[in-house]
């Protein structure tokens, strides 16, 4: 394929990032941190030396130590993430996502989002168990009728510290858009669509790789060779990662590939990105612009 060196290129350069990170030592642990908020609309974030009905006693990152009264105390969060340079780096909320596609991470029980892509394709998803997520949506076109309708359960049947394996379908409803009747009958035709695929991602939140496969159908048909994707994240700071979504589609001379940012938060993250259809004849300016919004809801365990 005409594609393939750039293909093989940007591997690598993933690959070298991600290794180049963590032969860093020192740089980061893990977090054990708590966050408290008082009544008062304060809030702490530190270690929880010890603790009895009365009182909790609470070391700040900057190492002062407090001895609270439970009746100041709203809430207390157990924080994930990690230290780096002495500062607290907070997961990415929407870490179970590329730019669209699945990483091989799971939604943990009780955990979910809610997304919106390209304006009208709007997303959600729920974590059924701990390695069952359940997600779908419907498009948003408008002045139409007739919606695409989407379905995306995940199965995560390998989780451990730095590789996650998920295998999952896309399935997508299609109603026929050309088969209009304005004697305002339906006589809607329908189609489906999808892919079914397996995932695996390996890393930290601080860098990982993703690298999935898929086998397309439609028609009654399932295709004979499959897509390949090769994704990547790497954080830039505490509220900023690039992230790349790439794919390598068998006996075409077009490759998808991409590059973007991710910002987030606690909850919201949003993604802007370009993506390159690598061998097209685009005939103008030649990046498609992504922009991908989502908010997470439950909480981390």
């Amino acid at each position: 394929m005409r594609n393939s060196p750039l293909f093989l290129s940007l591997f690598l350069l993933l690959v070298l990032i991600h290794f180049s990170l963590h032969a860093q030592s020192g740089t980061t642990t893990d977090a054990n941190i708590w966050q408290i908020e008082l009544f008062d609309g304060s809030k702490l974030i530190g270690n929880i030396i010890a603790e009895d009905e009365n009182f909790i006693q609470f070391k700040t990152l900057s190492g002062t130590e407090l001895k609270i009264p439970r009746t100041q105390v709203r809430k207390k969060e157990l924080l994930k993430g990690e230290f780096v340079g002495g500062k607290l780096w907070r997961d990415d909320p929407n870490r179970t996502r590329l730019l669209f596609s699945a990483t091989g991470r799971a939604l943990k029980q009780g955990q979910g989002y809610f997304s919106v892509y390209e304006v009208f394709f709007p997303f959600i998803a729920y974590g059924a168990t701990d390695w069952l997520a359940l997600a779908g949506g419907v498009t948003l076109f408008p002045g139409s009728s007739k919606q695409l309708v989407y379905l995306a359960p995940k199965i995560t049947f390998l989780q451990r510290s730095r590789l996650d394996v998920s295998a999952g379908v896309l399935y997508i409803r299609i109603p026929d858009f050309d088969d209009d009747d304005n004697s305002g009958e339906s006589n809607e035709d329908i189609h489906s669509a999808g892919i079914m695929y397996g995932v695996s991602t390996y890393g930290t939140e601080k860098s990982s790789l993703t690298f999935g496969l898929g086998y397309a159908f439609g028609g009654g048909e399932i295709a004979k060779k499959p897509v390949f994707m090769l994704g990547g994240e790497l954080r830039a700071s505490s509220s900023i990662k690039f992230v790349s979504e790439n794919w390598l589609i068998p006996d075409s001379e077009v490759q998808l590939l991409s590059v973007g940012l991710r910002f987030f938060g606690e909850k919201l993250a949003a993604d802007f990105a370009f993506f390159y259809p690598a061998g097209a004849d685009t005939g103008g300016f030649p990046f498609f612009p992504w922009i991908g919004f989502a908010y997470n809801f439950g909480s981390q365990k």
